[in-house]
């Protein structure tokens, strides 16, 4: 995929453009405002800086990289590429309005992707009149670093499509590639998302601190964090709507979301993004 599109340059947006723009694709993000769209250009240089700084790309490399990364506030814009990755907030309404945009812009051969956690594939192709060339492509953060891509196919994905986006995510990006059905949570939310709300359940009755909670999951089960520093982390507003998401499509206890996860996402701690979350980052 030489020409890639990024609908949104927040965290995740940043992180997927920086991953293709130093795997040699010409990458154009989508932002709303120009304030945004500065703070999106900043968040790609800034990080892939870092990657000089420690050692893992040259200079040279990473000025190539910065280069191929442009911002723009016109979605006309996105008329050549082939392949856009949408990495707007977790809203159907918003979404639905992007692809529908996306639809009429881009190119016919054009793959729309979307780097939803929780939302049905199918809904959002269902915006288009391609939806056999939509997918979900649900990368982790921080997309740098982490390793995996869940390639998120609905009942019209056409494999030719699959096939392309696969190949992209691991033989481009280098990537580990996983097939996922189209059920909300894919593969690792739905099983991650349960651990999480039972780790603010445990927390919220006064069973164990949050200290304690993540050390005994960290030295107990070797897992590299614990569930509390995750959701700061992966940030507490997207790990709620993951788990409605979830509720509302299974129905299952485990999957409802606990009330302090939504109270700490109404007082605005949403984690290390805000600088507040289970833990304090200021």
């Amino acid at each position: 995929m030489e020409l890639v599109g990024v609908i949104g340059g927040g965290t995740m947006g940043a992180g997927i453009a920086e991953v293709c723009a130093k795997a040699g694709s010409n990458v154009l993000i989508l932002e709303t405002k120009q304030e945004f769209a500065d703070a999106a250009q900043a968040r790609v240089a800034n990080s892939i800086g870092k990657g000089v700084a420690r050692g893992k790309i040259t200079q040279e490399e990473a000025d190539a990289a910065i280069a191929r990364v442009r911002v723009t506030l016109d979605i006309e814009e996105f008329a050549d590429r082939d392949l856009v990755i949408e990495a707007a907030p977790e809203i159907e309404a918003l979404k639905f309005e992007i692809f529908g945009k996306l639809d009429k812009i881009v190119k016919p051969s054009g793959i729309l992707a979307t780097n939803t956690s929780s939302i049905p594939v199918i809904k959002i192709a269902n915006a288009t009149q391609r939806p056999s060339q939509v997918v979900g492509v649900h990368f982790f953060n921080p997309v740098p670093v982490m390793p995996l891509v869940e390639i998120v196919v609905s009942l019209v994905t056409s494999e030719e499509t699959v096939a392309a986006v696969t190949e992209f995510a691991r033989d481009t990006l280098g990537k580990k590639a996983v097939r996922a059905g189209d059920r909300a949570g894919f593969i690792v939310n739905a099983l991650l998302i349960p651990y999480l709300c039972d780790a603010v359940r445990m927390l919220e009755s006064g069973y164990a601190s949050a200290e304690d909670i993540d050390e005994a999951m960290k030295g107990g089960c070797g897992y590299p964090m614990g569930p509390l520093t995750l959701l700061d982390t992966v940030g507490l507003d997207v790990a709620l709507a993951a788990a409605e998401s979830l509720y509302a499509e299974f129905a299952q206890p485990n999957y409802a979301p606990p009330a302090l996860l939504r109270r700490k996402v109404d007082a605005g701690h949403l984690g290390r993004k805000t600088g507040q979350g289970f833990y304090s980052y200021k």
